[in-house]
Formats: structure tokens, C-alpha cells, sequence
């Protein structure tokens, strides 16, 4: 037979752009916040960022060819998950700890689970909250050079004044990749014009914690604003709520995801321990995510759905 075809499963329209390419544009996008972070910090944040990049890789590469598996590094997955472990830690954190956490993140979390694709969670945010449980002190201790202080959240949560100016450049205390707006929002412009994430999750993640925030703050905007620019919520809402892997598919359900991360937050927030709350926030949604998917996937075309619940 001459006239053969090429019978395969959807889908059948395939986009150029891959994995690799996706996680690649991704590093670049994470570039200007955590260039921002090496600037503003100094050499440490250098060397952790480094640290959790490098244990990230390693760890992954000895994993695979331990197990006999296609060695998978060259996809950039585990870059990125060491980029964004350490711009999530504070400068003052010790190189063992990234190491810690970069281990934990792509062992446990992401091929303990079967690799790339598999984890249930966010890693670096996995690997985070594992360090927060067991460095409670260290992971919460923002002190380095001039900056001694407490962060501008903890300081708004105590009812002191904040500069909502220097918020937004980035001139205070935080976790490394957190503290410029500018620099994710940059990061963030990149991703949006490539088409790796579109508006459903960080749009509607930022305007429910809004709404929260002002019936919460008694319709104050500079609370607000201040509460927007502090903390990882643009940061989390940006690069870690729009993880493809731990996210939901369905638009609908991006929606609902959203709305649940910003109550979530907004609740952590005002009524927890910690000032911050986005990584609880968005580790929780993501134990949610099929469920969320379970009552939000469209009706089949041709399908009516009858009275009493049936199909």
C-alpha cells in the first residue's frame, strides 16, 4: 500500500514549543528577580542560589542513573526548581541548607513520585515549607548587613508603618527573590508574551486576596498596596501558582484555583502566626488540584447532563 497514513492519539496539532523550551524561558523570566536579589543582597545570595541550582541537578542526575533512567537535566526542570528553592530562601540561610533543600525537593517531592510531571506539589515550595518546619529560626531570620530589621509584613502585622515605595523597588528584608515587584513583574511580562501562562491563575489569585484584603484592612488602600507589594504573593502568584504540573487544566477550575489561593492567603495572613502565608497557601491548593479538575472538566460535545445528576 503506497498511499499510507500515520494513525496516532491525540492531539494530533502539536506547538513548537516543548518542555525544554518552556523551562528554559521560564529560568530566563526568573533571571531579572533573582539578578535583583544578587544586586541588592550581595555574594551570599550569589552562592545559595548556585548551591540550590547545583544540588537541584545533582541530585536529579544521580537519582536517574542510579535507577537505570533516561537522565533528564537537559529538560531544565531541575533548574528551575533550584532557582526558585533558593530565591525563597533568605540570604542569611547556610549553603547545607540549600543543599537540604534542593535534595529533598527533586528526591522526594519529584522523582520519588515518578519525575517530571508526576509531583503532586510544587518542589521548591516543598522543599521550602520542609525547611521552615525543621529551621524554623534560620529560615525566618532576615537580618544580613543593613537590613536587620523585621520585613515590611511583619512590621504592617504589628501595626508599625511601612514604606510602600521601597516595597515596590525592592530596597528591604526578604527572602531573595521576593523583595522587587519591578523585577518579577518583569519576569512575569516575559512569560505572559511567550504565551507560557496566561491571566486565570495570577489574575484571579491577586484579586481575591485584594477583595479580602480591603474588607480585611477596612478599604485602606496603602494596606493594601502594601500587602500586594510585600511578601511572595506577586512572586508566588506569577511563577509558582502557574506550575503546569501542579495546577488545574481546566479554565474553570484555573478560576476556582485562583479564588482558593487568594482566600487562602488572605486568611493565613491575617489570622496566622506567620505575616506571610503565600507557600501554605499555594502547597495546600495543590493537594486540592483534583479535586478541583474532578468538578470542573466540560461536558463531553454531545452530552447532556440529566436531572438528578446523571449523564
Amino acid at each position: 500500500m503506497s498511499d499510507l497514513r500515520n494513525v496516532s492519539s491525540s492531539p494530533h496539532i502539536r506547538d513548537k514549543m516543548t518542555s525544554t523550551s518552556i523551562m528554559q524561558w521560564v529560568t530566563i523570566a526568573l533571571i531579572p528577580a533573582a539578578g535583583y536579589g544578587v544586586f541588592h543582597f550581595g555574594p551570599n545570595a550569589l552562592m545559595l542560589l548556585l548551591v540550590t541550582v547545583a544540588s537541584c541537578v545533582a541530585t536529579e542526575y544521580i537519582y536517574e542513573k542510579l535507577m537505570n533512567k533516561p537522565i533528564t537535566i537537559g529538560d531544565y526542570s531541575a533548574v528551575v526548581t533550584g532557582m526558585i528553592l533558593g530565591m525563597n530562601l533568605p540570604v542569611s540561610a547556610t549553603w547545607w541548607m540549600a543543599v537540604l533543600g534542593g535534595v529533598f525537593a527533586i528526591l522526594v517531592v519529584k522523582q520519588l513520585f515518578g519525575g517530571l510531571g508526576q509531583n503532586f506539589m510544587n518542589p521548591a515550595l516543598a522543599a521550602r515549607c520542609f525547611l521552615l518546619i525543621s529551621f524554623a529560626g534560620r529560615m525566618t531570620n532576615f537580618s544580613y548587613d543593613t537590613f536587620t530589621g523585621a520585613t515590611p509584613l511583619a512590621e504592617l502585622k504589628a501595626g508599625n508603618p511601612v514604606d510602600v515605595m521601597s516595597m515596590i523597588i525592592g530596597n528591604e528584608a526578604g527572602t531573595i527573590g521576593e523583595t522587587s515587584v519591578i523585577a518579577v513583574l518583569i519576569g512575569a511580562a516575559i512569560l505572559l508574551w511567550k504565551g507560557i501562562i496566561d491571566l486565570k491563575i495570577p489574575g484571579t489569585y491577586l484579586l481575591t486576596f485584594s477583595v479580602f484584603m480591603l474588607i480585611a484592612g477596612g478599604f485602606d488602600m496603602t494596606y493594601l498596596v502594601a500587602h500586594l507589594a510585600g511578601g511572595g504573593i506577586m512572586f508566588g502568584a506569577w511563577f509558582m501558582a502557574t506550575d503546569y504540573v501542579t495546577s488545574p487544566i481546566t479554565p474553570k477550575g484555573q478560576i476556582v484555583y485562583g479564588v482558593i489561593l487568594g482566600v487562602l492567603t488572605g486568611i493565613f495572613r491575617c489570622f496566622g502566626a506567620s505575616a506571610e502565608g503565600v507557600s501554605y497557601a499555594i502547597i495546600f491548593s495543590n493537594l486540592l488540584v483534583p479535586l478541583i479538575e474532578k468538578y470542573t472538566v466540560p461536558m463531553a460535545f454531545g452530552k447532556v447532563k440529566e436531572k438528578g445528576g446523571k449523564k
